[in-house]
């Protein structure tokens, strides 16, 4: 989840049971929108019917249940078995030119200690049919010993199968539960999967797996928690043209004949080290590879063939070694497998995933065209990568348990051991493989500052939950969320930071020693970083480890520090929503704090707050106006900073006369900071907006980005205009933009590949060009110019990618037919890329002459031309634009039975919300309220009625803060 849409300066809110409502219905507009564009102009393949049923054997063996959502229900397993080892054999009925149904079965012999006496063995399974009967062995090593099996009972609910049994299993014995198994093989991205795709001009398909956080029961039955822990002994039967991949290296390939004489082949791999099942994977593949060896380890990237050629998949090779080596060499730690297995898949939903010795990435998160000079695809590549490396990195003896495939969380409740650390570790990675980025400045931009934009509402859960809040009916895919990753992270940063970095490894590698090959929870880790900081006398904590660290990962939200320079007292509180008056009734948080700060640019020793309010008597100033004082520095904590009129003057003045006074990612903080507390209702706008009158000697990217986000919220920009604040806003920003954008342009005229190595040029150049151009700064609309012609000129021609989107459109806006005919050409040339298709989607809306906009509304009912997906996603564009909330408003009206036959209700209903959201007068609203009245049914009119009373507050309270900022920005437009 990324930062809200509309954040900061023009966003109002009243009404706490309003807003929720309005989140949700947004909420899922959006959500519905953008899986609408990753599915536009993409034919949907048809769908897979269910294999045929296969009458089950074996005595009492029920119909199995039909396929149920793993990572819905969370049932735990009792503690009556333990495994020991798996013996699995899967195989995928599935040849090359085969168009379906498609299906696999498979056998898997689980060898467990039984630890009490039962007459049931209860494992997981979900979705999977019987095959043959069940049976169980033992006690071992008894010869011919076996626990004759009454039946099998599925309980889909809770995804598991019982064994019913006719005597006993007695604890301290050995036993092997036989289980053959059967399912289907969808096109879902998860448990075990095919997918279609394209290489070399050839339709292929390929099987892999996704088991992460419970769909290994959906594969094979299994114990499906990550604390049951067990080896493997893998087997893979697959058509001969294919490749079996699995977390070991192979050790024989064989042949077999099916029962109707087909020759398959047999890939046998090595056992595993202990894991949990979450951790097994598999894929089956026509791919190729390349390979290099590092530190004995052998690293093989997979890819299409066509990637690989084209060396597409080179830069990941060449970073993957050294990321393991800088691991390694950090933690003091080697790494205990002999392969590493990294495969590109062209579909892939979970982005990447760390399986111990068989990564999977996403295509688009491990490829990289060697003719793209520019650092942002190559640190994105390198982020990912780093990430599932950490997870990878472990000792001979033992293994960095927070990136969990050796030492694993013992619940998914502290889920964040593994992916919140991993994702802080990934930074550090990532910025050893490519050493020009700005490791701070990246980590706060990119993890710190989206989070805390996201863990301040009400009802935002803990980082680490109870044990028994996730069961019963709790999903666990919810907490695969940016608490876990960035708040993990970011906490995780504030450890290290406080404790030393040299005392945080340390605590690390003590952790490690004891607890590999098995479970752990926070708790553990908190007792030994405790027994490393009591065994020096370096640094000094004001409580103990746990009590520091439960009060930010047991609590929910974060405080916000408030600093009066008169009487050097600083307060906190938990950083909510004051507007909401039901926001701070009843939260009496209180957090354990480290305080780094700063004094008149002299950095001081680190303060601990560990109450509610505390005087500190060097943090009282002099009356110079020259004395000032920065807590947080470098957002070293996890928490935002407020401060007293007198501070927040002296740092505005401080900043026009020498900005870099206080280092970058300060300036970054304190900006964010203080739009955050005017939207939450701690300070008035005003004091804000003081802080922005340095910019014009603000050289950073990175900080002109968090402005133009809070000041031109890119879902306002259309409504802006209509204010009188506007022509205020556009002399007081381009006098303050200039210097920077003259700076940037003078690149793209002249050598924009100079840019290579400015990482922030390639992620935020395009907002300033956005907004200067939004503004009508002349030279922004001539570069567009000039940049769009010459592509159409040349359509050989490359427009900057730094500034491609504001380009397009402007080239557009300024143009006449003539230029929108050649974005519709290069739209529907066949060498676009998705994102190409995207940029000119957007562009083409961009059109000044309302004909234009209605012909292209017009191309969006053409089934010839777009999918009904891409019709919102027109609509969607055009209503976001100056001249096209009219436009598209009449035609959704003209056109809605038309459009709700051909593309269903559902679709268009999601349009209309979102329609809403840009409204600008109460006319608009009433005329909205008729048109929704006259077509929706009635529990939907509820719904949007309650979003239109949300816009008709946020309407009010827009002209009233908007009232505030042209009357501040009247009075300062010439300082």
């Amino acid at each position: 989840m990324g930062p809200r849409d509309g954040r900061g300066l023009y966003v109002g809110r009243r009404a706490a049971a309003l807003v929720a409502a309005l989140l949700l219905a947004l909420v899922a507009a959006l959500l519905a929108l953008a899986a609408l564009y990753g599915r536009c102009r993409q034919e949907a393949s048809p769908p897979v019917p269910p294999p045929p049923r296969i009458s089950p054997a074996g005595p009492g063996l029920a119909d199995p249940p039909g396929p149920a959502p793993a990572g819905g229900s969370v049932r735990r397993l009792p503690r009556h078995l333990m495994p020991l080892h798996y013996d699995l054999e899967l195989w995928p009925r599935v040849r090359p030119s085969q168009t379906g149904p498609f299906a696999f079965s498979g056998q898997v012999n689980i060898t467990v200690l039984c630890r009490q006496d039962t007459d049931a063995a209860v494992l997981h399974s979900s979705g999977l049919q019987s095959r043959g009967a069940a049976a169980v062995r033992g006690p071992l090593p008894e010869p011919g010993a076996a626990v004759e099996v009454a039946g099998l009972r599925q309980e889909a609910a809770g995804e598991v199968a019982v064994l019913e049994l006719r005597g006993q299993l007695r604890a301290g014995r050995h036993y092997v539960l036989q289980l053959g198994f059967q399912g289907r093989l969808e096109e879902d991205l998860d448990g075990l999967f095919l997918t279609h795709y394209t290489d070399q001009g050839r339709s292929s398909m390929l099987i892999a797996s996704q088991l992460e956080p419970a769909y290994a029961r959906t594969v094979y039955p299994c114990f499906d928690e990550p604390a049951m822990k067990a080896t493997f002994n893998i087997r893979i039967v697959h058509d001969p043209s294919y490749v079996a991949l699995s977390n070991m290296p192979a050790i024989d390939v064989s042949e077999m004949k099916d029962e109707n004489g087909s020759l398959w082949t047999v890939t046998t791999f090595n056992t595993s080290l202990k894991m949990s099942t979450y951790l097994t994977a598999f894929v089956i593949c026509d791919f190729d590879y390349v390979t290099r060896t590092e530190r004995g380890n052998q690293i093989r990237i997979w890819a299409r063939k066509e990637a690989v050629k084209h060396g597409y998949v080179d830069y990941a090779l060449n970073i993957t070694g050294p990321i393991f080596s800088f691991l390694e060499d950090l933690l003091n730690v080697s790494y205990p497998l002999p392969k590493t297995d990294l495969v590109a898949l062209p579909d892939f939903g979970a982005g990447a995933m760390e399986n111990w010795g068989l990564m999977i990435f996403q295509e688009s998160s491990l490829m990289y065209l060697p003719s793209d000079k520019f650092t942002s695809r190559k640190a994105m590549i390198a982020i990912i990568v780093s990430h599932e490396l950490g997870h990878q990195a472990c000792g001979k003896k033992f293994c960095a348990f927070w990136f969990g495939n050796l030492v694993t969380m013992n619940w998914w409740n502290d889920l964040w051991l593994n992916e919140g650390l991993a994702s802080y570790f990934e930074y550090l990675g990532a910025t050893f493989v490519e050493p020009k980025l700005s490791l701070d400045k990246i980590f706060y931009d990119h993890v710190v500052q989206p989070v805390l934009r996201e863990d301040n509402e009400i009802g935002v859960r803990s980082l680490s939950e109870s044990e028994d809040k996730i069961n019963g009916s709790f999903s666990l895919m919810t907490l695969f969320d940016s608490i876990t990753y960035n708040k993990g992270a970011s906490v995780t940063w504030m450890l290290a930071g406080f404790l030393t970095e040299k005392l945080f490894i340390r605590a690390l590698t003590l952790y490690l020693k004891e607890f590999s090959f098995s479970n752990a929870n926070q708790d553990d880790f908190w007792t030994h970083i405790q027994m490393v900081v009591d065994a020096q006398d370096e640094v000094h904590l004001p409580a103990s480890v746990k009590q520091i660290m439960d009060s930010w990962t047991c609590q929910n939200g974060f405080p916000v520090l408030t600093l009066n320079l008169t009487t050097g007292t600083i307060s906190q509180e938990q950083f909510l929503n004051k507007k909401n008056e039901n926001s701070t009734d009843s939260y009496n948080n209180t957090w354990i704090i480290p305080i780094s700060w700063m004094r008149n640019g002299s950095s001081q020793p680190l303060m601990w707050l560990d109450k509610s309010s505390k005087v500190f008597p060097e943090m009282q100033v002099s009356e110079s106006e020259y004395d000032w004082i920065l807590l947080n520095v470098n957002l070293s904590g996890y928490y935002r900073v407020n401060y007293d009129q007198l501070n927040f003057k002296r740092l505005a003045r401080l900043l026009e006369n020498d900005p870099k006074a206080i280092p970058a990612v300060s300036r970054f903080q304190l900006i964010d900071d203080v739009f955050a507390l005017t939207q939450f209702g701690y300070i008035e706008i005003e004091t804000a907006l003081e802080l922005t009158k340095y910019l014009a000697r603000e050289e950073e990217l990175f900080i002109w980005n968090v402005v133009l986000l809070n000041l031109v919220p890119e879902n306002l920009e259309s409504t802006l205009k209509n204010y009188e604040v506007y022509p205020l806003l556009k002399k007081y920003l381009l006098k303050r933009m200039l210097p920077i954008y003259h700076y940037y342009a003078g690149f793209i005229r002249q050598n924009a590949d100079a840019l290579e190595d400015d990482y922030f040029a390639q992620m935020y150049l395009e907002k300033l060009f956005a907004t200067a151009c939004w503004l009508g700064l002349q030279d922004c609309l001539n570069l567009s110019s000039e940049l769009y012609a010459k592509w159409m000129d040349n359509p050989e021609y490359k427009i900057p990618f730094l500034i491609r989107r504001t380009v397009c459109c402007y080239g557009v806006a300024a143009g006449s037919d003539k230029e929108w005919n050649f974005a519709w050409e290069m739209y529907n040339h066949t060498d676009s890329t998705k994102e190409d298709k995207d940029i000119l989607l957007s562009a083409m809306s961009c059109a000044k002459e309302s004909w234009l906009l209605y012909r292209y509304l017009q191309y969006g009912l053409s089934d010839a031309l777009f999918s009904s997906n891409c019709t919102a996603i027109i609509i969607l564009y055009v209503v976001t634009k100056d001249i096209g909330h009219r436009i598209a408003w009449e035609f959704v009206t003209e056109n809605w039975p038309l459009l709700s036959e051909r593309y269903g209700k559902e679709l268009l209903h999601d349009v209309l919300k979102v329609m809403g959201r840009f409204v600008n007068t109460d006319v608009q609203i009433q005329e909205l309220q008729v048109f929704y009245n006259a077509t929706l049914e009635e529990d939907e009119r509820v719904a949007t009625t309650l979003l239109l009373e949300i816009t008709k507050f946020e309407n009010m309270e827009r002209r009233e803060l908007l009232m505030q900022v042209a009357n501040w920005l009247q009075k300062n437009l010439d300082d």
